[in-house]
């Protein structure tokens, strides 16, 4: 690494760190100012507190993560603009695209640590973090949906008419054992029960059917023990449910949830496909910011360029919100919405980095 690598990678690193941690300081500020209310009436203790924003801190410099290194790498090069350090670099003999390269490494760096925090360590500690909010800071969780269907078993479905997730029961309950395409058992109760000492479901009041080669049969009864592929944390509350899984955990998420033929899958599917494409989108703009930033004869001087910054980080984090609810929506394939950003930007700092005068 020459002495000028050095110098720009230096200097980038240490800015985008600055701008991590100011904005951060910033967020927490006026997100304690929002919650301090709730604090006191729910009588949160202060090393609850404390530890909420332990697990804050990191979530959220993650999350501004790729802008802020848009806006660490117009800062620098701006800078550099201004004090006529890119002129004298490129009369030095180094071509553009070679100054380019220590914003690149050092934006590959930062988008290999970002990665692997958002894949596992955060995730781990968003646990706590989401659970403090759904205890503290959200009102009382009711499990309020109807007409409930469950993949229970290779064969087995269930319908459950609607789930009080106090109590652990299921009302107007139906269990069918379906091969071939052809119902050979169905179960029907007033309600199943989830008992916690056995770990397995209790029907109450059913009536169960069976269909074999020599008929039917046909019985009641007043209770019925069941061990099914299905528990109670199912009914839980789902709030930021992906952002509390690693990859590992998503993966295996989502393989239960097409099992079970859940119309949810797209928000968890949706959240592997950003968690894989957010590293490329940091390498992006920061080579996107380096060309934004490098010509030195703009109108306006450095604050015009920073402003600009600022307005591509908008349209940009505009762009991921409408991609990401299309891609939620299935109107679109969920990997081509949700990489949508990434390759308009690709395009954008192309076109940019053939502009710039070199």
């Amino acid at each position: 690494m020459k002495l000028l690598d050095k110098y720009i990678f230096k200097r980038f690193l240490t800015t985008f760190v600055f701008v991590v941690g100011l904005l951060v300081l910033i967020i927490v500020t006026i997100d304690f100012t929002e919650k301090n209310e709730k604090f006191v009436r729910n009588g949160v203790e202060g090393d609850l507190i404390f530890d909420y924003y332990l697990s804050f801190i990191p979530w959220i410099a993650n999350l501004i993560a790729p802008i802020t290194i848009f806006i660490a790498s117009v800062l620098v090069t701006s800078t550099m603009a201004a004090k006529t350090e890119i002129v004298a670099i490129l009369a030095g003999g180094v071509s553009f695209r070679r100054m380019m390269l220590p914003f690149f490494a050092a934006s590959v760096l930062i988008s290999a640590g970002t990665f692997y925090a958002n894949g596992w360590w955060i995730p781990n500690s968003n646990k706590f973090r989401i659970q403090f909010e759904i205890e503290y800071l959200k009102k009382p969780f009711y499990f309020n949906e109807r007409d409930i269907h469950f993949k229970v078993g290779e064969d087995l479905y269930l319908y459950l008419q609607r789930y009080n997730n106090k109590s652990n029961t299921g009302y107007k309950a139906t269990l069918e054992k379906i091969e071939n395409h052809q119902m050979k058992e169905k179960l029907t109760a007033k309600k199943m029960v989830w008992v916690d000492s056995i770990g397995k479901w209790r029907f109450k009041d059913f009536h169960r059917r069976e269909v074999t080669s020599f008929g039917e049969k046909y019985c009641t009864g007043k209770e019925l023990d069941s061990l099914l592929n299905l528990n109670p944390e199912d009914f839980k509350n789902k709030y930021q449910l992906q952002e509390a899984m690693n990859l590992d955990e998503l993966g295996e998420y989502v393989a239960l949830l097409k099992d079970r033929g859940a119309d949810d899958i797209a928000i968890y599917q949706n959240e592997i496909y950003i968690r894989y494409m957010t590293p490329f989108t940091a390498v992006i703009l920061t080579l996107m910011g380096v060309a934004v930033a490098a010509e030195k004869n703009t109108r306006g001087g450095t604050g015009f360029k920073i402003a600009l910054g600022f307005v591509i980080a908008f349209v940009f984090i505009i762009m991921f919100v409408l991609v990401k609810a299309i891609a939620e929506a299935g109107t679109m394939n969920p990997l081509l919405a949700i990489w949508i950003p990434n390759i308009v930007g690709t395009i954008v700092t192309f076109l940019l980095y053939k502009a710039v005068p070199k």
